[in-house]
């Protein structure tokens, strides 16, 4: 059984089984749900500059960039999530445009991050760019992007 410090990295969470992870995670994380884990895992971790932990079909674990070190990400797939309410909020699988993003209603900023090249590290993963880098009244230039699941991501940074 691993030690859970408050220092615990990340990396240790990849032998972990799943109560040890429970009991690593500190402050603050995103727990995403999504219809394909390790799709998703990768294209995050390639637009956004962070490191894939551990990944199967039901599960992943990823690890912030740079500018949020501490930041967590789980991603569950649907099935995992069986017994929980959340699942029945969501949009049904093909129902169209009108149905919404998983995410609608939420952005996950991430400061200090390249917008222009976040950009472009999305159009190459398949990400659907809302709004492309633009510099914004409140000082930072930023973009909009959606990724395989809907989910929206804002990558900023300060105007210089």
């Amino acid at each position: 059984m691993e030690t859970v410090t408050e220092d615990t990295a990340a990396e240790a969470m990849q032998h972990m089984d799943a109560a040890e992870v429970g009991r690593a995670l500190r402050g603050f994380g995103l727990n995403l749900l999504c219809r394909q884990v390790i799709p998703l895992a990768e294209s995050i971790a390639s637009v956004l500059e962070m490191r894939v932990i551990r990944a199967n079909d039901d599960y992943a674990i990823i690890a912030g960039p740079q500018v949020a070190k501490s930041l967590i990400i789980q991603l569950h797939a649907d099935a995992t999530y069986h017994a929980n309410p959340l699942p029945s909020l969501l949009p049904e699988p093909g129902a169209g445009a009108g149905a919404g993003a998983r995410g609608a209603g939420a952005e996950f900023r991430l400061f200090d991050m390249d917008p222009d090249a976040a950009a472009r590290r999305a159009e190459v993963a398949g990400w659907y760019i809302l709004q492309p880098p633009t510099d914004k009244p409140h000082g930072l230039r930023e973009c909009y992007l959606l990724d395989l699941e809907g989910y929206c991501w804002v990558p900023g940074s300060v105007i210089a």
